[in-house]
């Protein structure tokens, strides 16, 4: 099983930039095309948040036709700069976003996977929060399967990264405790896959691992020095490729979108190695 993530597009309306530099459908555009190139082609995609700028109609639908390339199955996260309800209304054909009447909360399969889908949203604010009743979902839909290989993917990771303007609007500390003690009671949690931080970024979490995809854009900056300013860098646009065998769980690769002049060999036709 091989599943692709991706994060913080951030799409805005036709013709608009973000922080008026960045043309995050353009970057998008790319990251889909690579995505179609790639072989093996994974068999899914998850959107980890983040998907549009403003939450807005016209933006998801911008959203929509930017994907329409896609070859591969996708599913869709809320993140902070989302909107519930135009995210719905924009993908009525992706049933799984209203499995929850009040949070985009839901359980998929992918493949031999089981992909649980966490709403970390709290508009007005950037930071993420796990209510009660966000939580006890997770709880029942852990506790109902101990079996099977199961993915988490949220917005917010639930640990502090070291980029203070990033962790000031990072998930509540007392809802990722929370959190950390429901994940600690099921050993089949293979992963929780986050965006929001714009970089890779790994850290041990309740027994497991939580990480970070960068961004198909802009990335934030790498500065942990706890003063440092808010502010982005045109690093090179990155996904993540997840592979799952029963052998090694889950596998993960970072992906760059350019191909950097391709692949180039070490041996010539001979098979000699090329000094």
């Amino acid at each position: 099983m091989l599943f692709a993530q991706i994060t913080d597009l951030h799409i805005k309306r036709p013709g608009r930039l973000a922080y008026k530099k960045v043309d995050t459908a353009a970057y998008l555009a790319r990251c889909v095309d690579k995505l179609n190139r790639l072989q093996p082609r994974p068999d899914a995609l998850v959107l980890t948040g983040d998907l549009v700028d403003f939450g807005a109609r016209e933006e998801y639908e911008h959203l929509r036709a930017l994907l329409a390339p896609l070859r591969i199955p996708y599913y869709l996260v809320m993140g902070n700069h989302d909107g519930r309800d135009a995210l719905r209304e924009a993908f009525p054909d992706h049933a799984y976003l209203r499995q929850h009447p009040d949070f985009v909360q839901y359980e998929v399969a992918l493949g031999p996977l089981r992909l649980l889908a966490l709403d970390t949203q709290d508009p007005p604010k950037g930071g993420g929060r796990l209510c009660g009743e966000r939580l006890q979902w997770l709880a029942d839909k852990l506790a109902a399967d101990r079996a099977t290989p199961t993915i988490v993917a949220l917005h917010h990771p639930p640990f502090q990264c070291g980029i203070r303007h990033m962790d000031i609007q990072s998930l509540d500390l007392g809802d990722a405790a929370a959190l950390a003690g429901i994940i600690a009671q099921a050993p089949n949690v293979e992963r929780l896959i986050c965006g929001h931080v714009h970089r890779a970024v790994q850290a041990r979490f309740a027994g497991t691992i939580a990480s970070i995809c960068p961004s198909p854009a802009h990335q934030v900056a790498l500065d942990l020095d706890p003063q440092g300013p808010s502010a982005f860098v045109m690093e090179p646009p990155a996904f993540q490729l997840h592979r799952h065998a029963p052998e090694t769980g889950l596998v993960t690769h970072l992906a760059y979108v350019d191909d950097f002049g391709g692949a180039s060999p070490f041996y010539d036709a001979s098979g000699n190695l090329i000094d």
